[in-house]
């Protein structure tokens, strides 16, 4: 095949300003011939996410390795096999896997998994993918949600922090979103079944915490970092548990934020842990088949915020400093 395509590289890193096209490459690539035990896809959905932020800096002391210069942008997409050469994929399977900012990829079939093809592109990628399996591994291994207790989530519009709240809504706690606007603090509360919300925004933060968790803060599921973790912690009660997912306020920050005093880890006996779901993805089934009963019940509602080809991925991430984002961020090919 010769037919071209646009791949995306990663030239430069973040200097402190927005995101956008002086950092990235626009590469017109030609399709190859597949080898054997190869398979070729055409991507149609990208996922943009926090952690691109983080894959994109220099540090090599991470989860996960950075992004190396004059390489293709990392993310993970969904799309179709065209051709293949793999006895385990034929042509029309609809895949999900990392494949990067490129309309083409080729696999060998070990970096992508088969998905029905009766999942629309968006669902997998808002429910099924990175997001709900986030939400289910940091909600229930280290949140150890129970029935009575109260949850703050921050980030609670934004892919993960929707599905944390709406699981923990279901299994019966008292649930407080923290947003960036009012429109999100009414989506979550009469869309998704939030008690409360909090615009980080506003004043008065402390006391519309005390209204909403009068009790304290049992669970806090963490996603974004910024003035608001330390009035939620200052809050959390007795043997409480902290999930920390994400800090986008400090992903490219120069100085990061300074956190919470530890004596509070110490006289209320709290539990505080971080994690990246590279070391859980091997536990995917599992968290899978935890997530699906909630969906299939239409206890997960969801809503995508799309963007549209492949350059619009250069200046999308902007939207997650910006809060402007609604939903899930998905770039469409």
């Amino acid at each position: 095949m010769t037919e071209q395509f646009k791949q995306i590289n990663l030239v430069q890193r973040p200097d402190g300003g927005p995101i956008g096209p002086h950092m990235f490459d626009v590469v017109e690539q030609s399709i190859p011939t597949l080898a054997d035990g190869e398979l070729l896809i055409k991507q149609s959905h990208m996922s943009l996410d926090p952690a691109m932020l983080g894959w994109m800096m220099p540090s090599e002391d991470s989860y996960i390795p950075p992004v190396a210069l004059n390489s293709r942008m990392r993310s993970s997409g969904v799309g179709v096999v065209v051709e293949s050469n793999n006895p385990n994929f034929v042509k029309g399977d609809q895949v999900m896997g990392m494949m990067g900012w490129t309309e083409y990829h080729v696999s060998n079939g070990t970096d992508v998994n088969k998905i029905d093809a009766q999942i629309t592109p968006e669902m997998a990628l808002c429910v099924f993918g990175l997001p709900g399996l986030t939400a289910v591994q940091g909600l229930y291994s280290i949140g150890e949600p129970k029935s009575g207790e109260t949850i703050v989530v921050t980030g609670a519009a934004g892919s993960v922090g929707s599905i944390v709240g709406q699981l923990a809504k279901a299994d019966g706690l008292n649930v407080i979103g923290v947003v960036g606007s009012d429109e999100k603090a009414d989506w979550i509360v009469n869309e998704l079944g939030f008690d409360g919300a909090i615009n980080y925004k506003s004043d008065d933060l402390a006391g519309q915490l005390d209204a909403l968790a009068p009790n304290g803060v049992d669970v806090f599921f963490e996603n974004t970092g910024g003035p608001i973790q330390h009035a939620i912690f200052e809050r959390m009660n007795a043997h409480g548990r902290i999930a920390v997912c994400g800090m986008i306020a400090d992903y490219t920050a120069a100085v990061p934020s300074a956190g919470p005093n530890w004596m509070r880890l110490i006289t209320k006996r709290i539990k505080v842990q971080g994690f990246t779901m590279p070391d859980h993805l091997h536990n995917a089934p599992a968290l899978l088949e935890k997530l699906t009963p909630y969906v299939m019940k239409g206890q997960v509602k969801y809503r995508a915020h799309s963007l549209h080809g492949i350059e619009s991925a250069m200046t999308g991430l902007n939207l997650f400093f910006t809060g402007e984002n609604k939903g899930k961020l998905l770039v469409e090919l």
